[in-house]
């Protein structure tokens, strides 16, 4: 059975600059996903927002809307209520003549 010989020095310095090479490529790599990853969080955030403008708005008009509808339902119960009082005011002023 036959050793191999120890590795010389320069071979350590080119197994070394390789795993240096590597670590430099998969680092690389790495940031790349992570800035595509950023990119796509960015994405999302505008577009969430974007929505949440409409949302608002959609809500704002709502209240709005209900606001109004209050204020018709309101002054149709005073209507309703003034003529129920001069209703009730004739039928008295009938049974007191």
């Amino acid at each position: 059975m036959t050793t191999s010989p120890p590795p010389s020095g320069g071979e350590l310095v080119t197994t070394h600059s390789d795993v240096e090479s590597q670590l430099s490529s998969l680092i690389y790599d790495l940031s790349q996903n992570v800035q595509v990853a950023m990119d796509s969080m960015l994405k999302m955030i505008s577009e969430i927002e974007q929505n949440s403008a409409g949302i608002m708005e959609e809500m704002e008009k709502s209240k709005d809307s209900a606001f109004q509808r209050k204020k018709t339902l309101e002054e149709e119960k005073d209507h309703f209520q003034k003529a129920a009082f001069a209703v009730l005011d004739m039928l008295n002023d009938r049974d007191s003549s």
